[in-house]
């Protein structure tokens, strides 16, 4: 239709000599406009900040706490629908890659080259901590062991410490395997006595029911813990850790908790992002901004975990 009508204007200036040259030039700017509008389609969006639907992608270590945050969010807006995809670490950041998911919730942030994949598709990431949650050792509550230091944590990854335990974590591609990797600095686990299971679940199950093993899991799935599991974690017991090299607190052994979290004491934490890279007020931003709320925050503080912000306590003293 656009060709249609700038042929005909061109017709009828090559009939009208005394037509500015002028004229010419601007239809055909407005022709080069009309081309590139065709070939861009509208993109339909059918959410906003509180309602409608949107696909995110969580690291499945971290399903408990963003599971709780999705409900609350859920119920205090009934329109909003956010659909959550759990999956490994590797898998979440993948699926943002390729576009097929614009919000994500990881343990990290994106390195250069994954950034890179997104300025070229002129995508800008807000990237908001959460919460900080601990990397836990626990072991059967048969066992002896009750301490451990993050010198012999290296040297059991390392496979420098002679052990008969099995160590085991969760699948090879989640963000828990590549936090011990990056700690023993070892780039893959090929030791006998160290291998994967499928999930944070089978980790506490399997520890449950071996004396011999060690597990690492994330703090969040021992808090709380649902029906299917509850009994397993209840055979459980979590490994008190020391940190030589912290020049203020390398004396002691600390359990993972909120307070030691807080204080620096316990040696084993990550952090938890949510990024988002829709670039427009949609729902992405509705549960980022929920995340980081008051209300948000408070869920996570609930949890066991460490909230990015503390809630404030309002206390009221009343003269008799």
């Amino acid at each position: 239709m656009w060709l249609m009508v700038f042929i005909g204007h061109f017709v009828f200036l090559k009939s009208n000599p005394m037509m500015n040259k002028l004229k010419i030039a601007a239809l055909g700017f407005v022709l080069i406009l009309a081309l590139q509008a065709c070939k861009q389609k509208p993109v339909a969006y059918n959410d906003t900040i509180s309602e409608g639907n949107a696909k995110f992608a969580a690291d499945e270590s971290f399903e408990p706490i963003v599971e709780e945050e999705n409900y609350i969010f859920k119920a205090l807006d009934p329109k909003a629908q956010p659909q959550i995809i759990y999956k490994p670490e590797n898998e979440v950041v993948n699926l943002l890659l390729q576009d097929s998911v614009r919000v994500v919730i990881i343990s990290r942030q994106l390195d250069s080259g994954e950034l890179k994949v997104l300025k070229t598709r002129q995508l800008t990431p807000s990237v908001s901590r959460f919460a900080i949650d601990a990397v836990a050792i626990i072991v059967n509550k048969a066992s002896n062991d009750t301490t451990i230091t993050v010198a012999d944590i290296k040297k059991m990854l390392n496979g420098q410490a002679k052990s008969a335990m099995n160590i085991v974590f969760d699948n090879p591609n989640s963000s828990l395997v590549r936090y011990l990797k990056t700690l023993s600095g070892v780039n893959d686990f090929k030791l006998k006595n160290i291998f994967a299971l499928k999930s944070n679940k089978e980790v506490i199950k399997y520890v449950s029911t071996h004396p011999d093993a060690i597990g690492f899991t994330g703090f969040n799935w021992l808090d709380d813990p649902d029906k299917d599991y509850a009994d397993a974690v209840n055979n459980i017991k979590i490994v008190s850790v020391k940190d030589e090299d912290n020049k203020k607190y390398g004396t002691q052994y600390y359990k993972p908790s909120q307070q030691t979290l807080s204080l620096g004491q316990y040696p084993l934490k990550r952090d938890l992002y949510i990024i988002n890279c829709t670039g427009r007020q949609g729902l992405g931003t509705g549960f980022e901004l929920f995340l980081n709320s008051d209300r948000g925050q408070r869920i996570v503080l609930s949890s066991g975990l460490l909230p990015n912000v503390m809630p404030e306590r309002e206390i009221v003293i009343k003269k008799k």
